[in-house]
């Protein structure tokens, strides 16, 4: 019996020993990152990095504003073309009230415009739509101080018309490109969709539709059907022009050369992939499946790169305009 007690006793201060016990914490590893690859996931921080994004962004969009406030000048007011936009507010303006001309007018609209803006969106307000309205302004103030144009530069309407679309539809996809715009009606469409249920697309097709109908009682049937045609063909070459400048080349490369095509896509292109096992329906070969997505020059140099390692590599190249994700646009 003595010996029960003893065991039970002893059994009883080890089951009290292990429940006091302090529990051993979770231990996180950090991430392994390959040795030799940069993160392209990691955009840089530094001042230098900063500041030159930066610079590049304001240039792109002083570049669109300019390409803008050409096809606006030297085209779009000389034909009195009415394709939307302030700008075409300001020649049926100045159409009845002539002691004041197009580039003032869409001087005054677009401070307005601008001022009503920042009051009702405050700190929302992008200050790039900012600073590219204002220079659209000076651009075409100065345009008409410098080189006065009182008639149209050629005798070809419809000429006249594709430089007027292809100047503002190009700057407007470059400004887009920045997150930037050219203020004019694209205020009014947000305006209305702050107040309203109409969304910034429709309420942008009104409000140039309704500039259109203004044109032609302004002027004649035949400037108000170029302007109609104009408006069309700005939303093909816009869409066309920001598809242009977001492409990149999506790769599905199947190959048994895996690992050297990845070095060089990690290492040489500091790119990410993803990479797949799979099997051949007809020879039931096992292969690997490589995927990734890269720019137009980066996918030259890979196109190459396959051609001298694995030139039995079967290699799928598509377009793509829209990927979300680190390394490219953030979901």
């Amino acid at each position: 019996m003595e010996l029960n007690e003893q065991a039970q006793k002893l059994n009883e201060n080890q089951s009290t020993q292990q429940n006091n016990a302090p529990t051993n914490p979770t231990i996180t590893l950090p991430k392994k990152k390959i040795k030799g690859t940069k993160d392209v996931n990691q955009v840089s921080q530094t001042r230098g990095a900063k500041a030159l994004r930066f610079i590049w962004s304001y240039f792109i969009i002083t570049l669109g504003t300019l390409f803008v406030a050409i096809g606006v000048y030297f085209f779009k007011f000389p034909n009195h073309f009415t394709v939307g936009g302030v700008s075409s507010l300001s020649v049926i303006l100045s159409h009845y009230f002539p002691a004041i001309s197009e580039s003032q007018f869409m001087a005054i609209a677009n401070i307005i415009l601008l001022i009503v803006a920042l009051i009702i969106f405050g700190k929302q307000f992008a200050i790039k739509t900012v600073y590219s309205t204002v220079l659209l302004s000076v651009f075409t103030l100065v345009f008409e101080k410098v080189i006065p144009i009182t008639q149209p530069l050629t005798s070809d309407k419809l000429l006249e018309l594709l430089f007027t679309i292809g100047g503002i539809a190009v700057g407007s996809a470059l400004l887009f490109s920045q997150n930037a715009s050219s203020g004019g009606t694209d205020i009014i469409a947000m305006i209305f969709k702050r107040f309203s249920s109409v969304n910034i697309g429709t309420a942008l097709l009104l409000s140039d539709l309704v500039l259109v109908i203004l044109g032609g009682i302004a002027f004649n049937l035949e400037t108000c059907l170029y302007s109609l045609v104009g408006l069309i063909l700005k939303s093909f070459i816009v869409d066309n022009v920001i598809d242009g400048i977001n492409l990149n080349k999506c790769f599905i490369i199947v190959t048994k050369m895996d690992k050297e095509i990845c070095d060089y896509i990690n290492n040489e292109l500091h790119r990410g992939a993803t990479v797949s096992v799979c099997t051949g329906s007809f020879t039931h070969d096992d292969k690997k499946m490589i995927i990734t997505v890269l720019n137009r020059t980066q996918s030259s140099l890979l196109k190459k790169f396959i051609k001298e390692t694995d030139p039995t590599a079967f290699t799928i190249i598509t377009n793509s305009t829209d990927i979300l994700g680190k390394g490219f646009r953030i979901v």
